[in-house]
This record gives structure tokens, sequence and C-alpha cells, in this order.
């Protein structure tokens, strides 16, 4: 029997007291594996390429050494500057990394102090630039912006750190990368964090690292099949919108879920197909504000919402988006928490894609599922997949398992679905993408000056709201009777258990939605019924989503 490896924990790691304290408040009880590898190195003073998963806690382990560093020179500086530049792809991304810093350096007071420049407003970046911060995340562009302005120099710099590296070049910002090392100092430590090591990023190692350790850990590329499974559904074109009718009146899907789609106009035609059901959901929309943008990923985060809508960072390769567009992505680095389900209802273009969306789910010791329509023109794709999934961590057996759903037993579904679906013209999709921008720029305002001061009136702005494009029929909110499948009606109809005994009649339910609940509750006969979900308890299934 092989005696099991003693993990180096954090207080063994010459952290500072105050740092301790602040993970101990998040909930973290041991470091990872790519934190327990990368926080010695960093400290040391070695540039490092970190390549891990995602939901494996690479922010903490280039974060805690950083902040460390920066503790540590305070004791004997003679000025306030700027110590550290991390630089991220996307506005959210950038705001979720300052986030998780200010919590690691909470009990540090007003001793470190973190900003976040992704956002537009450039006159009140060179104020905060003015008080010189210790910690500066932003995107490479707005930060090559600021330096050719002289708003922001980088004299005193000693910790450079690219996030998500690989996805930099994704977002078209490998020129601003290049521009930005003139203005870095002769002696500067450097981190490269990424999911995958790609071409382009051993390229930037040449730029910006000397002499670097690669970690490259040995752990499984992808999250291990145990806590996720990968479920598919061979349907074509047209029979999508009713399967994923069925899916969600029905209730064989619970929990919190992102529902993909290959474009933005998609998003906005499933949404408006939805809401002519009342299922409510909202979209991840990159041609919205920032703070919108973000507001509703922390909502969707606490559970406000149960559907999120997204396209992946194939929207952002259109040549035509403008400059802010770019810098906004939901597939990749977006940290959604305690996600049950990924739903794939436009299959991605690519395996890597595939990859990057089933991070959404399954992050820490959570468990998940990815469920994916695909249709005769996704088969290439589909098995690239299964060939990387097999590769990667997976038997040799099928690790995409067929969904069990069958469309006759969904007929009636089909109906309904055709015509609401048919319903959501281009115009309407063109008037649902104009009211919502209207209306979110108009929200964003309001953000900056009332909610600064209202924090907790921020959960009155909601972004599932109906837009109201599509007539919208009222009994289509309802599932009758007549139309449920006959095997979810014969457990329908059988008697509840006890706790709920004095609340059944022998007669049958009116409407599926609101009676037959234990159509749904067999977890056993649904791989999609996920409840091993941790909702931000401090355990150990929290702290690797960081």
């Amino acid at each position: 029997m092989t005696e099991k490896r003693k993990i180096k924990q954090f207080h063994e790691m010459e952290l500072d007291d105050r740092i301790l304290k602040a993970i101990s408040k998040m909930g973290w009880s041991e470091p990872t594996l790519i934190q327990e590898a990368a926080i010695p190195l960093l400290l040391e003073g070695k540039d490092v390429i970190v390549k891990a998963r995602t939901g494996s806690g690479k922010t903490a382990a280039f974060a805690l050494p950083l902040i460390q560093k920066i503790l540590n020179s305070k004791l004997n500086a003679a000025e306030q500057c700027i110590s550290a530049l991390v630089l991220a792809p996307s506005k959210e991304l950038c705001q979720q990394t300052r986030k998780a810093m200010e919590q690691m350096s909470e009990k540090c007071g007003k001793v470190l102090r973190v900003v976040d420049l992704s956002s537009s407003d450039t006159v009140a970046q060179r104020h905060v630039l003015s008080e010189r911060p210790d910690v500066v995340v932003t995107t490479p562009a707005k930060v090559l912006a600021h330096l050719q302005s002289g708003a922001m120099d980088l004299k005193h710099l000693e910790t450079l750190v690219v996030d998500e590296a690989d996805l930099v070049f994704s977002f078209g910002f490998e020129k601003d990368v290049k521009k930005l090392v003139e203005y870095l100092p002769p002696i500067y430590q450097a981190v490269l964090v990424s999911a995958t090591i790609t071409e382009d990023v051993m390229n930037m190692k040449n730029i910006i690292l000397n002499n670097p350790v690669i970690l490259k850990l040995e752990e499984p590329e992808l999250v291990p099949e145990s806590q996720l499974s990968h479920q598919r559904i061979l349907a074509e074109e047209l029979d999508k919108p009713a399967i994923l009718y069925a899916l969600l009146k029905l209730r064989l899907v619970r929990g919190k879920n992102v529902i993909f789609v290959n474009s933005v106009d998609r998003c906005y035609k499933l949404k408006l197909f939805l809401e002519q059901f009342s299922i409510k959901s909202c979209v991840l929309n990159s041609e919205l504000p920032a703070k919108i943008r973000i507001h509703t990923i922390n909502q969707f985060n606490q559970g406000i919402y149960d559907f999120i809508i997204a396209s992946d960072e194939h929207m952002l390769e259109n040549p035509g988006r403008n400059k802010s567009d770019r810098e906004s992505g939901a597939s990749r680095g977006i940290d959604f928490q305690c996600v049950t389900n990924v739903i794939n209802f436009d299959f991605p273009k690519d395996v890597n894609s595939y990859i990057h969306r089933a991070g959404r789910t399954a992050r820490g010791n959570n468990k998940g599922t990815v469920l994916s329509m695909v249709s005769i023109k996704d088969k290439e794709i589909n098995d690239e997949v299964e060939e990387r999934l097999k590769a990667g961590y997976m038997s040799e057996e099928q690790v995409i398992k067929n969904y069990q759903f069958k469309m006759e037993e969904v007929e009636a579904f089909r109906y309904r679905a055709k015509d609401a679906w048919r319903a959501v013209t281009r115009t309407a999709v063109h008037e649902a993408r104009v009211r919502e921008i209207k209306q979110e720029i108009f929200n964003s305002e309001k953000l900056k000056a009332f909610f600064s001061e209202n924090t907790r009136d921020l959960q009155v702005l909601r972004h599932d709201k109906p837009l109201k494009t599509v007539k919208v029929q009222p009994h289509l909110s309802h599932v009758p009777e007549y139309i449920v499948p006959k095997a979810l009606k014969r457990i329908a109809t059988t008697p509840l258990s006890t706790s709920s005994a004095s609340s059944s009649t022998s007669k049958k339910p009116r409407y599926f939605n609101s009676s037959a609940k234990a159509a749904y509750e067999s977890k056993a006969s649904n791989p999609l019924l996920c409840s091993e979900i941790d909702f931000g308890k401090k355990t150990g299934g929290n702290r690797r989503r960081k």
C-alpha cells in the first residue's frame, strides 16, 4: 500500500499571518496541486509558466505570492508605486481577479490596494492612477493606452502576470503585449497563466520571461468522469427547440444552467423562444456595458437566475466587432459558480470550445453535466471531441453517452415549439437586441451613482425580464396533462411519500409543471438531476473556483 503524499500547507509557505487569516475566512483548508507547486517558486522570485485546467486554483497560485511580495516590499519602500500588473483578456475576468485579490488581502487593511482599469471611464482611471495603487488589473489594450498617454508608469514594477495567456491572442492582444514590453523595467518577475500551452504562449515566453520554470503538472486536462458526465442528444436542427422546451418544462433539467449558442443573435432568438413559455432567462451579451455584464454574472452566481444564455469566444473572431466588444467572453475565464449543467444548444465549432464550455461546470469538487444537442453536421466535431476525451482521461468505452430522449414521446411539444420558434423573426431579434441595449445602458448609468451607495438594492435590478418583441400567449406557460409523456405520467400519478400524502388527491394533476413533481425527482433515472452542489458554503469544494 502506497503512502499518501503529504501536502504542503499554506502556513508552511512563509505567507504573512494576514494572508493566512483571509484565506481561512474564505474556507480554503489546503492548497490545490497547482498552488502547492507554484507559490514557493514565485516566492523565490522565479519566472513561471503555470499550466493547469480550469477551476484548479490558478488565480490564487499567482495572487498569494504577489500579495506577499508587495507586503515585504512595503517594509522598506521609500515611495508608493505600482508594484504589480495583472493582464487579463476580458473585462469580466479583470473584475473577478480584482475581487479575488481583495478577498485574499482583506486582512491587510489599507496597506495594499488593488484596482481594475478595464472599464471605459478613462477620466476616473487617471485619477485612480495618480494615487499609484499597488496592483493594477486590466486588459493589454487599456494599460497600453494609459502608458502612451503618460498617465501611468511602470518604472518600479516588480511583477507582471498574464492570465489566460492563450486567450490573450484569441482576443487580438498580441501586438499590444509586444508594445507593452517597451515600457517595462529591465528587471521584473513574470508569470504566464494558461489552461493550454499554445505556440503563441511559447512565443510570448521569449518576449517577457527570463529562464522560466514551466509547471505542467501531471493532472487530468479535464475533470474526471466521476465528477463530470457528458451526455448528448442526437437531434436535427428543427428539433432542438422542442427538445429544450420539453427538458425545461418537464423539469428534467434542474439547478443553475449555462446554455451555449454560437452567436449573439442566437442568444436572443433562444431567449425570445423561451419567453413564450414563461421560462425566464438572461443573455450574456458582449454589446452590453461591462458593469451590466458583471452584474448579470454576479446575480447568476448568487442563484437569482437559473438559466443564462451565452455565446462563446467564436463570436469574438468577427472582424466587424469593435474594440470594446473584443474584451468580453463567456466560455473562458468567467467564474460561473455552482453550475449544475452546461447545455450546448449549438454544438461548439471545435474541440477546444467544447473543453472550455465544459469547464464552466464541475468546478472544484462539485459535480456537473454537459448535455449537447448533436446534429448530422456536427458529427465530425463530435467524433474529435470524443477522441480528445478518451486521450485526456477517460476509458475506451463510449465517453459521451446518449441521453435517453425519445422524440416520439414529446411529439405534442414539437408542434408548440415549431410555432414559437417560427414566431421569433429576424426583426424580432433585432428589436430585442436594440431594446435591451438601451435599457441596460440606462441601468448602467444608475449603477454608477445610486447602487454604489445602496448595495442591497442591486438585487432589484433584474436582467431576465421579458423583451416582449414576440407575442406571448399565456396558455403556453402551462403543460397540460395530455401532452405529458406516458412514462412520466405513470410516475406522476403514483402515491407520493408520506410527507406529501396529505396534499395529494386521487385526481390527476391538471398541469404537470405545478403538481406532478414526483415524475422528475428520481435522480437515478436522469443524470441531469445533479444535486451535489456546494452553494457558497465554506468547504474544500469552494476553494477551487478561484
